[in-house]
């Protein structure tokens, strides 16, 4: 188990140092810094001055290493179009994203696996085909279309959510948070179902798809020949291990949800980090920049290194194999 985790934190620390070196490439390759801070106007004294304040006149190798001690720290500098602190930048627009991602991902567990397990226990039936439709379109629509489409049925036609923003939202200390208010919810909504759908049907294509393969397996037909009732075979043992690569994909799709709530927050301007990214690259604003790739490349190795330890805990093959050296 220690040899395993210790494999994992060496891949999570090579996975990172990679990230943070393509990120500083950002400020070497996009733009000037000093330009943008200074202005066109600027004298070159001006200029050579502030490259030497900002580090900029030392050597790759040792900006790269300040680069990562500052990283590190969760520092990566100002940003260049609003001026202030990057970290307190992040920190503000956090909680939005990631409540978000938590709200879609609950509802796609909670939908789509109850859709995927009757899709797999009725199938051929007319409802079971209907959800099998349905998962084709959630995941061929793009999300922007999605989203633009629950606009305009739920917000222009039926005014039944509102169609941008977060709504009213409660401080917990440095943490905001919309899930204590009804209003808070109201505004949630469209935003988390844009976001659920594609991860909605995905998991529910994926839960038939395992579902169908254990039902055939022999442990199954060994339940069956014992006796036991068929709610037994279907939840007892069928689902309890058509969730093990199921808990696996869900956990990497929440890193997804984080990751890629660009378009969604583009759609409806919800105020978290994918649109203060889509703000900084159309303003060319790199400390932003570097600082979302680095923060979503910690958050996947992250998950995936809670994934592979719940997988290792929950998997006794994978204990065994480890055990006998393989």
């Amino acid at each position: 188990m220690l040899a395993f985790i210790l494999r994992r934190l060496i891949q999570a620390v090579i996975v990172m140092v990679t990230v943070a070196f393509i990120s500083f490439m950002l400020f070497q390759y996009v733009g000037d810094p000093v330009v943008s801070l200074l202005g066109q106007d600027a004298t070159p004294e001006q200029i050579r001055d502030m490259r030497a304040a900002l580090g900029l006149d030392q050597p790759f190798v040792v900006q790269f290493w300040h680069f990562l001690v500052n990283a590190a720290q969760g520092e990566f500098g100002i940003s260049l179009r609003q001026g202030a602190k990057v970290s307190r930048l992040i920190a503000e627009r956090f909680p939005a994203t990631l409540e978000l991602a938590l709200v879609a991902a609950v509802m796609a567990l909670v939908i789509g696996v109850p859709m995927g397990v009757y899709a797999a226990l009725r199938r051929g039936t007319f409802t079971s085909q209907v959800f099998m439709t349905i998962s084709l379109l959630g995941v061929s629509l793009p999300t922007f279309l999605i989203g633009i489409l629950l606009i305009l049925v739920f917000s222009v036609h039926l005014g039944w959510f509102p169609s941008f923003g977060r709504g009213e939202v409660t401080q917990l200390g440095w943490w905001s948070t919309g899930l204590l208010t009804a209003k808070g919810w109201h505004h949630i909504v469209l935003p988390a179902v844009t976001l659920a759908i594609y991860q909605l049907t995905l998991i529910m294509r994926l839960v038939r798809a395992e579902m169908l393969e254990v039902l055939r397996a022999d442990y199954i037909k060994f339940a069956r020949a014992r006796g036991l009732t068929d709610r037994a075979i279907h939840f007892g043992h069928a689902l309890k291990n058509t969730l093990v690569p199921v808990m696996t994909i869900t956990g990497l799709q929440l890193g997804g949800l984080i990751a890629f709530a660009i378009i969604t927050e583009t759609v409806f301007q919800w105020p978290g980090m994918g649109l203060l990214f889509i703000q900084a690259v159309t303003f060319a604003d790199i400390p932003v920049m570097a600082a979302y790739l680095c923060l979503i490349a910690l958050i996947f190795v992250v998950i995936n290194l809670v994934v592979d330890l719940l997988y290792f805990a929950v998997d006794p093959r994978l204990r065994v194999g480890t055990a006998g050296g393989h």
